[in-house]
């Protein structure tokens, strides 16, 4: 007689999944970084195109200006331009951007549940990127739409919009053997 999990799939030789993945991306952020490489390049159109003697501070600060605000812009935004979660049996890790800055990576030993928020938005969270409010907790938001709220053993909450959110939230209950009371509820104030 064989011994068959109980999660395998009927008729498959593959082991079930034990790592769970998903992005979000907010192609929006590519025109924001785009006005910050306008910025950067006008700073650098000042410094060599300008003639000097027309006064040194001024055209200086206008410089460096331009040019702090173009890195500021075209990183904050770039930073932010996607979000990949991974979520295996031992954490949750989530990675912004192309460098993978800034990531969290959360045990989840320290996860005590985890929830589906059908409805999230930049606006309820301050904006777009790694948010922090002191009555909801921290947020990576990188588009509208689904998010998987974590609540975690501490009370606090991290939430992130990702795609097939509800997918990540039965696997992480899966994994840690946390009745689903049937469905999977929805929360869209955090």
């Amino acid at each position: 007689m064989t011994d068959h999990p109980a999660n395998a799939r009927h008729g498959s030789s593959q082991a079930p999944t034990m790592v769970w993945t998903g992005r979000a991306t907010n192609r929006f952020q590519w025109l924001l970084a785009a006005v910050g490489a306008g910025f950067l390049a006008l700073g650098v159109q000042l410094a060599v195109g300008s003639a000097w003697s027309a006064g040194i501070v001024p055209l200086l600060m206008s410089v460096i200006g331009c040019v702090l605000a173009g890195l500021l812009i075209l990183f904050g935004t770039l930073a932010f331009v996607h979000v990949a979660v991974k979520v295996d049996g031992d954490a949750l890790e989530v990675r912004c951007g192309h460098a993978g800055l800034p990531r969290r990576r959360i045990l989840l030993t320290h996860v005590v549940g985890a929830d589906f928020a059908p409805k999230v938005t930049p606006r309820q969270w301050g904006g777009w990127g790694y948010r922090w409010r002191p009555e909801k907790g921290t947020a990576v938001v990188v588009r509208r739409g689904e998010a998987l709220v974590l609540r975690l053993g501490d009370g606090r909450t991290f939430t992130v919009t990702v795609d097939n959110a509800e997918a990540a939230v039965c696997f992480i209950r899966d994994r840690l053997h946390l009745a689903s009371a049937g469905k999977v509820t929805g929360r869209s104030g955090s």
